[in-house]
């Protein structure tokens, strides 16, 4: 299985007083969130195989993955002292 990871690192202000963090959140936008969601779902109709190539069998996949995905979040969260 091959996975895409992203790193990122900013400190909190930079030598011109902006915060890089509310600076990503200004150019990403929701806009972003929707075009990454997007591609996931074209990527995971590409990798699945022909025969189960359905509209349904795409929504259960994607369902399974942000469900699990979400459930790490909180674990991880939890484990770091940033969450619930």
């Amino acid at each position: 299985m091959a996975v895409h990871v992203h790193n990122a690192t900013a400190s909190c202000n930079d030598d011109d007083g902006k915060n890089p963090m509310d600076q990503m959140s200004e150019m990403f936008g929701p806009g972003h969130v929707d075009s990454c969601i997007r591609q996931a779902i074209q990527s995971c109709w590409m990798v699945l195989p022909k025969a189960r190539r359905t509209a349904d069998e795409v929504e259960k996949e994607i369902r399974r993955l942000v469900d699990r995905a979400l459930v790490n979040l909180r674990e991880d969260a939890q484990a770091f002292g940033r969450g619930e």
